[in-house]
């Protein structure tokens, strides 16, 4: 084996400097960007491992069980629950609080490690955010049965009635219907924009024609041109940065529901940023049980490392201890108020009440378990981290079981006090939703790339435009993937799988001069060009543009920074068109809560003035965000051109790896400097292959 290093640093004076140490790869492989698609895509493209079938069943039977339940539940009445008085929320809201916390992790690290550029979430964010969506269409089910009245749930926007009467806009519970409602949609469609340049690609694969239709209406037509990458580019920027508020903002809100009350237990400031830590602690949790064995089943070992399970674990590590802090300063805030019965309801908890084996349950699992991650052992062995989220798990669970029943079931007045023991339907209503969650996880993996293929290409090695690439031949290739030589030996220092070599032959075909379309105009659209690869693809680029070239555009499978400027565009308008949807949603926030509760029904609550503001600023600003979202993915489409399903540049026969692992340039025919034949040679005077011109 041969391994090729960079030449030392020459001092000014004296011997070269050592070589630097290696840069540790974010991803181990492979070495060439289709054999990253082929590793991802072919998981939604092949047979399902042998384990799928088995697991979907009972995944199914659940959310059969917990659609029954609530099937009974609504024909029947609330009452077959076991909540009574005074414990009027038990299960119900135990649940919803415990899904809404999942959901925050896919947030958090698609959003705020986005704009952090923490780069080793591309590994996982796609499958987080999708975990996100799942958990909030679980935590949905509750606000809608728990009313009573199912058929009467829409009664909760802001509707016109029978009774001509509107919601509380300054009830904490309305502020929990727009500011989950909002969290979902605006998650939906981050969720939605990462997953084109994906599905692209299986478009691109797919050996159907009904594969071919699907994804390429669900990818509207996408086909990396850095045209529409440096809108697409915004577009994600914009949306994480509204999404990032959200994730303080929904468990926030959530746990106004609580704290804006005055019962024992319930009413404290230091809710808003516990619920928080809490629910990025669980959500953490949640996101490392679906993927280790995800990552075992289907071999990801290359793709989510190790590094990826330990930063996560240190995650879990740090705001656990932040959850752990707040429990105590919950006691100690209790006792140091003197309020008889903030204190009573703490000591009932935690020493001498029927709850206190679930308030243990709690501390054990949420502070005294996560921090055996102090130890990097604990961090980097899957198997052992699989079972300390699972017991996280649990313990947050039986958080929010403390926090709404415990505090419930003993109130201000000893004759009231009373237990709450759940019924079959609480219990099969629970199970259908872990039921239904990881039945669409489950489709989810079989359905669509668990991984953001576009986004880990982006941190391959390869993928810098510094990085050195190795002659053609010297290749390692194996089951794992492909492997440079010099990254082969990286691979070996740092305990990555080891390969044999073989050879890897650069792809070869003949490509006529002219490619005519069929119902073609017969008139040429543009010259394309393939490089070898981003860099040279770059350096293309600015020759062109240098050589007087202005209607030039790349094609790639994901954005290769600085190519916008090489093609010479500008940055993108759209940050002005999510600046419009912002103001557009303030603006009907205002109108709305003004109008309604101040003139059209106006309600005195707490004796506040009709036209006090400061109780709607929770849905001014869910509002402002999600008009802002839907502006976002509007303008991302109308700027893109999409949808577009057919484009001349499609009949080039290697044009469908533009969205795997080609490197396409194009020249238009209504540049003033085109001409078929010398802008061909000019293409392959710059190191193009498979030069043609494409019929318009």
């Amino acid at each position: 084996m041969t391994t090729t290093t960079n030449p030392p640093h020459q001092a000014p004076h004296g011997p070269p400097f050592p070589d630097p140490l290696p840069r540790i790869p974010l991803v181990w492989g492979p070495a060439t960007y289709d054999s990253l698609s082929e590793q991802i895509s072919s998981i939604t493209e092949k047979p399902q491992p042998y384990w799928w079938w088995p697991a979907f069943l009972i995944t199914a039977s659940l959310l059969c069980g917990g659609v029954l339940a609530a099937t009974y539940l609504i024909s029947t009445g609330v009452g077959v629950w076991g909540s009574n008085n005074p414990v009027n929320w038990a299960f119900d809201i135990t649940n919803f609080v415990f899904w809404i916390g999942i959901g925050h992790a896919g947030t958090l690290i698609s959003a705020i490690l986005f704009l952090f550029r923490q780069k080793w979430r591309t590994s996982i964010n796609r499958f987080s955010e999708a975990m996100t969506i799942f958990a909030v269409i679980c935590a949905g089910i509750y606000p809608g049965i728990h009313v009573g009245r199912f058929w009467y749930a829409w009664f909760m926007f802001p509707l016109p009635n029978a009774n001509h009467i509107f919601p509380n806009f300054r009830s904490a519970l309305l502020w929990d219907l727009f500011a989950v409602s909002t969290y979902f949609t605006v998650s939906l469609i981050f969720w939605y924009i990462g997953l084109i340049p994906d599905l692209a690609t299986l478009r691109d694969r797919a050996k159907s024609r009904m594969r071919q239709r699907i994804f390429g209406f669900l990818s509207l037509g996408w086909r990396g041109s850095t045209r529409n990458w440096r809108h697409y580019e915004v577009a994600y920027l914009m949306l994480a940065g509204l999404s990032t508020p959200l994730v303080l903002s929904v468990h926030s809100v959530v746990s106004f529901d609580f704290a804006t009350s005055i019962i024992p237990g319930w009413h404290t400031t230091i809710f808003p940023p516990y619920f928080v830590a809490g629910a990025i602690f669980g959500g953490f949790a949640m996101v490392l049980q679906c993927m280790i064995p995800a990552r075992a089943a289907y071999k990801l070992e290359n793709v989510v490392t190790i590094k990826h399970i330990d930063v996560m674990c240190k995650f879990i590590l740090a705001t656990g201890s932040l959850v752990g802090y707040a429990y105590l300063m919950e006691l100690f805030i209790a006792w140091f108020s003197g309020n008889p019965y903030e204190w009573q309801t703490f000591k009932n908890r935690a020493f001498d009440g029927d709850y206190t084996w679930a308030y243990w349950v709690m501390m054990t699992c949420n502070l005294i378990i996560p921090q055996v991650f102090w130890v990097r052992w604990c961090r980097q062995t899957p198997w052992f981290v699989l079972i300390v989220v699972t017991f996280v798990n649990v313990g947050m669970w039986y958080e929010r079981f403390v926090i709404i029943v415990q505090s419930l079931h003993h109130d201000f007045l000893p004759g009231s006090w009373g237990q709450f023991y759940p019924t079959w339907v609480d219990w099969l209503q629970m199970l259908g939703d872990f039921g239904l969650f990881f039945t669409l996880t489950l489709l989810f993996i079989r359905l669509l790339p668990m991984v953001a293929v576009a986004e880990v290409k982006g941190v391959l090695p390869m993928a810098n435009p510094h990085y050195h690439f190795v002659p053609t031949g010297q290749y390692l290739k194996g089951s794992e993937g492909e492997y440079p030589t010099a990254d082969h030996a990286l691979a070996a220092t740092y305990g990555a799988p080891s390969l044999p070599i073989t050879e890897v032959k650069p792809h070869s075909e003949p490509v006529p001069p002219f490619i005519p379309t069929p119902g073609g105009r017969g008139t040429p659209w543009g010259a394309i060009a393939e490089f070898a690869n981003g860099t040279q693809l770059l350096e293309a680029a600015k020759k062109t543009l240098a050589a007087g070239y202005k209607h030039i555009d790349a094609w790639t499978p994901f954005y290769v920074h600085g190519m916008k400027e090489a093609i010479g565009r500008t940055r993108s308008r759209l940050p002005l068109f999510t600046l419009a949807g912002a103001l557009t949603g303030l603006t009907a926030a205002v109108a709305m809560q003004f109008y309604f509760s101040a003139y059209y029904y106006p309600i005195i609550v707490g004796g506040k003035e009709y036209r006090s503001w400061e109780a709607f600023v929770p849905i001014f600003f869910e509002m402002t965000v999600l008009v802002a979202g839907f502006f976002t993915l509007l303008a991302l489409i109308g700027l893109c051109g999409l949808p577009r399903l057919f484009h001349p540049v499609d009949s080039h026969p290697t044009f469908h790896r533009s969205t795997q692992g080609g490197f396409f340039l194009t020249i238009e025919a209504k540049d003033e400097k085109f001409n078929p034949d010398e802008t061909r040679a000019f293409l392959e005077s710059l190191g193009g292959r498979h030069v043609a011109v494409v019929e318009a």
